[in-house]
């Protein structure tokens, strides 16, 4: 395991104090946890783009989509309990 060094101003140093205290952590814990829970949500970003460049790249080749009307009445049907039949993709570009 590596070491790194962070400088806090003062204030912010007393502010990650406070806040550890409350969280029932270390400050080195409570700053460990956020660093961790920042690169996983940069990662699911990261992720998350990279799956509608995918996505938005086949809708230009297909100019297929589900217009967001028909995706809320199936989704709706879907959550009540209800049967529903699964809208289709159609071809909403020229």
């Amino acid at each position: 395991m590596s070491t790194t060094t962070i400088r806090l101003e003062d204030d912010m140093k007393a502010r990650v104090s406070e806040a550890a205290a409350r969280a029932g952590k270390t400050s080195h814990a409570f700053i460990r946890d956020a660093i961790a829970e920042s690169v996983e949500q940069a990662e699911f970003d990261a992720e998350m783009d990279r799956i509608c460049e995918e996505r938005w790249a086949e809708f230009l080749k297909t100019g297929e989509a589900i217009p967001f009307d028909e995706v809320k009445t199936y989704l709706d049907a879907k959550v009540a309990g209800k049967p529903a039949v699964r809208p289709k993709p159609r071809k909403i570009l020229e």
